[in-house]
């Protein structure tokens, strides 16, 4: 607790305001983005087919262009970025405007907002732990995750009254919202884009680790971005299909309890945890992540409003440890600059959230004409014990040919080094 207090105490203006404005700019996004569907739906006459592609479609784009924001960050610096993405976001909430009688016109404007995301996060987090240490960055990105989801809880509930009866307010309130954050940006002072950890702190790490063993065996350079995809590939069977589930066995009003007390405990946990969860060895972290999502889903299997409250609590637990954890480590072992390295999170994300769309809208409907629903959570619990094992033991098949790899050049270049 007291780390943390540090943290907060130590945090510059620029810093404050980057937190600030992760926390406007979700609250805009959320405003709008969840009743996508509504709106392409009832308003616009698009069929239920046409609007999953192109949700599906500007999904992908919003995480997998993540790199692209990366390359770009590299090329003109990290606030440049930040106000070019957020140039392209205003764009696209004002296109929405004439796309309230233009369908082509609003599904251009949300692959606007789709590309403004993409090329804003890296930069963002890349600025925010510029120049700070190691000891300093868990706190750093546990506050920005924590604006974030605060932005996500509470931008739909506040724009709940007023999108279906004045959406041309809205969209203008949203795009003047992100105009404002913008300019905000223009007084940020330009901070170059520093690498992760020098060398030393990555051997050090793997030195720490490689006594202990990584999901029962021995440690081995398990990939944080395979991790990504993995823990964002099961979270998000919860974030789709809970809706589905919990409703007609509880209420709306319950489903709504659930999602904002969710809420409420990932905006106050990850920062209370941040600094435990970075002095927890990668292994244990996978463990403790991993074990915690397939008890929840298990739990979602019971039903009812103790299984939905309890199973949503444990996937919470498992969403810090492994998303937070996750960065933390992919930032440790490269020394690629910080927004390479928050892009290429963003993509193993993105790949995560389109394979569970894909595979879950296929399972969940198996599960319903079996008139077993039940049976899906348990098979989401199942893949959340056996893929990372898995996918530990194609590491391990690698493993000798990797150390191969590195060893040959390492002797011709021996004699160079002395």
């Amino acid at each position: 607790m007291r780390g943390n207090e540090h943290v907060v105490s130590a945090l510059t203006r620029a810093q404050l305001f980057l937190l600030g404005a992760s926390f406007l700019i979700t609250l805009g996004s959320f405003a709008v983005l969840p009743y996508m569907s509504v709106l392409l739906h009832d308003r616009f006459g698009l069929g239920l087919g046409v609007v999953g592609a192109v949700l599906a479609v500007a999904s992908l784009v919003q995480f997998s262009g993540g790199v692209v924001g990366a390359a770009l960050a590299a090329r003109i610096g990290l606030r440049a970025t930040m106000l070019v993405a957020l140039a392209v976001r205003t764009a696209g909430f004002a296109a929405f405007l004439p796309g309230l009688t233009r369908p082509v016109v609003a599904v251009a404007a949300l692959f606007l907002v789709s590309c403004g995301a993409a090329l804003y996060l890296p930069a963002n987090k890349a600025y925010l732990v510029a120049g700070c240490g190691r000891e300093r960055r868990p706190g750093l990105l546990a506050a920005s995750g924590s604006a974030f989801n605060a932005g996500i809880a509470l931008g739909p509930p506040a724009a709940a009254p007023f999108v279906l009866t004045s959406p041309a307010g809205l969209f203008t309130g949203v795009a003047v919202l992100f105009a404002l954050v913008g300019a905000g940006h223009l007084l940020l002072p330009s901070v170059a884009d520093g690498t992760a950890p020098a060398e030393e702190g990555v051997s050090a790490r793997a030195a720490e680790e490689e006594a202990e063993p990584a999901l029962g065996r021995r440690q081995l350079p398990l990939p944080p971005f395979a991790f990504t995809v993995l823990a964002v590939y099961v979270f998000m069977f919860f974030q789709h299909y809970l809706a589905l589930y919990a409703v007609p066995r509880t209420s709306t009003a319950f489903y709504g309890a659930v999602l904002m007390g969710y809420a409420i405990l990932l905006v106050g946990a990850q920062p209370l945890l941040a600094r435990r969860l970075a002095a927890l060895p990668y292994a244990a972290a996978l463990r403790i992540g991993f074990g915690a999502m397939a008890a929840g889903t298990a739990v979602l299997a019971l039903g009812g409003r103790a299984g939905i409250a309890v199973g949503a609590v444990l996937l919470c637990l498992g969403e810090i440890v492994l998303f937070l954890k996750n960065d933390l480590e992919a930032l440790e072992r490269s020394t690629a600059p910080s927004a390479t390295v928050f892009g290429r999170q963003r993509l193993a994300a993105g790949l995560g959230a389109f394979a569970a769309a894909v595979v879950g809208g296929q399972l969940y409907g198996v599960a319903e004409r079996a008139s077993a629903v039940p049976v899906f959570w348990l098979v989401v619990s199942a893949q959340a014990v056996v893929l990372p094992v898995l996918l530990v033991a194609c590491v391990a098949a690698g493993a000798p040919a990797r150390a191969a790899s590195r060893s040959r050049p390492a002797t011709r270049a021996e004699p160079k080094s002395r």
